[in-house]
């Protein structure tokens, strides 16, 4: 019943247009455009840091068509709702790619999301650009990774704690999913590369949307009395990180004392906080609204005038969405076609700008350069840049630190081609998914 109705809409489908290209009516104005598919989650735990995401991309291609489209046409977008369902995501994903016709998606925050729908671009050879931070041990052929990989964002944090600040103690406390498993399982191997004890090392890990962070934040002040600086680092993600920083400040845990560095806490998350109890603690990005450039400047302008709200704010993972969008926008007319083959090909070594002053440009490993900067926590909700890299970050895909890791490398050029190609070996490992 469903394929016979599909098949009756398509013939629908194909007789108004034929309708549209003898009476030059709205179907042909609406086949002469090119869809963009927006997959991120506007209910459920994951809503409080996605929904800024699918503005944006509004606001993007707006901006876009208002300089004519991309190959003459203009951009349509589709957007769905994932719901923070992971199963779900690779639902809408088919559905932009096979339903809808979308000549890319930008979308997915969490790793379990982007893991789900990479079968999916797979098998219909579609291109995802992720815009969020993550775990590293993947190269896929479809996926663009727009945000930081773990050496442009957990491995300098860290490196600024401990060089910086002192640390000794580090307790990683993260959401109980794969990007902190694995980041938290890089950065145990990275602290005990550089001689910290197993005992100075406290790991915990809670479901996503909790909320009860009493005995949590009591063992971290214990743990942190042990005579030695402490810090936490937090891949703790979603609308639990909101309790999480009440219950350090009802417990009087303050930066001064252990600092908190958080790699998925940004202007966004904090706009729902009260951020006097938390100045002092840190966020590692790529970007912050606070930054001072023009292109910054231009781009925060634009957002209060498209949102019409001066209370809304930018932060990293949006400015991932404007570097990978512009990626692709450029990727299509170096291509001069959005067929996905050729805009894989066009697009590595692309450049655009990005908006901490510099350029930011696609590699073979489907990563991109970023700077990376550390900033401190405000009391009106924004980061103070207190360290940043003297320039651009490649991103690396595979870990230098974990052993079934460290002899990889992706490059997506003919005629290597491969996502995890073993330097020591020379062979390559299939999918670039571990």
């Amino acid at each position: 019943m469903r394929g016979m109705l599909g098949s009756i809409s398509r013939r629908i489908s194909a007789g108004l247009l034929a309708v549209g290209l003898v009476a030059g009516g709205p179907a042909l104005a609406q086949e002469d455009t090119i869809k963009v598919g927006i997959l991120h989650s506007l209910s459920g735990t994951m809503a409080i840091s996605e929904t800024t995401l699918k503005d944006v991309m509004l606001m993007l291609i707006e901006e876009q068509n208002k300089k004519g489209g991309v190959l003459g046409k203009k951009l349509e977008p589709v957007v769905v709702d994932p719901a923070s369902d992971w199963p779900l995501f690779a639902e809408k994903a088919r559905e932009l790619i096979s339903v809808d016709d979308v000549a890319a998606v930008f979308g997915c925050w969490t790793s379990v999301s982007r893991k789900s729908v990479l079968p999916v671009f797979e098998e219909l050879n579609s291109l995802l650009f992720y815009p969020v931070q993550y775990e590293g041990e993947e190269s896929q052929r479809n996926v663009f990774y727009t945000g930081a990989a773990p050496n442009q964002q957990a491995i300098p944090a860290v490196d600024y704690l401990m060089n910086e600040d002192g640390v000794e103690r580090w307790v990683l406390a993260g959401t109980d999913y794969v990007y902190p498993r694995t980041t938290n399982k890089i950065l145990e191997a990275y602290l005990k590369s550089k001689g910290v004890a197993d005992e100075d090392i406290m790991i915990n890990y809670t479901p996503f949307g909790h909320s009860d962070w009493q005995t949590i934040v009591s063992d971290i002040k214990a743990f942190g009395a042990a005579g030695k600086r402490t810090a936490v680092v937090s891949t703790i993600n979603g609308d639990a990180n909101v309790p999480f920083y009440k219950e350090l400040a009802n417990q009087g845990v303050k930066a001064e004392d252990i600092p908190v560095v958080a790699f998925s806490v940004g202007e966004e998350e904090l706009a729902g906080l009260d951020a006097a109890p938390l100045v002092g603690h840190l966020a590692a990005w790529n970007y912050f609204q606070s930054v001072e450039t023009p292109e910054n400047a231009e781009f925060i302008e634009a957002w209060k005038t498209f949102i019409e709200d001066d209370n809304r704010v930018t932060n990293d993972p949006m400015e991932a969405h404007y570097i990978g969008f512009n990626m692709w926008v450029e990727a299509v007319e170096k291509a001069g076609t959005t067929d996905p083959d050729a805009v894989i090909d066009a697009i590595v070594g692309v450049s655009v700008p990005n908006l901490t002053g510099g350029t930011s440009t696609m590699m073979p490993n489907h990563h991109i350069t970023k700077p990376v900067l550390i900033g401190e926590i405000q009391e009106d909700g924004q980061f103070e840049t207190v360290w940043e890299t003297s320039g651009l970050v490649v991103g690396d895909e595979w870990s230098d630190y974990l052993p079934d890791s460290k002899d990889l490398i992706a490059d997506w050029r003919a005629p290597m081609s491969c996502g995890n190609f073993n330097v020591a070996t020379g062979k390559c490992g299939g999918k670039g998914v571990n």
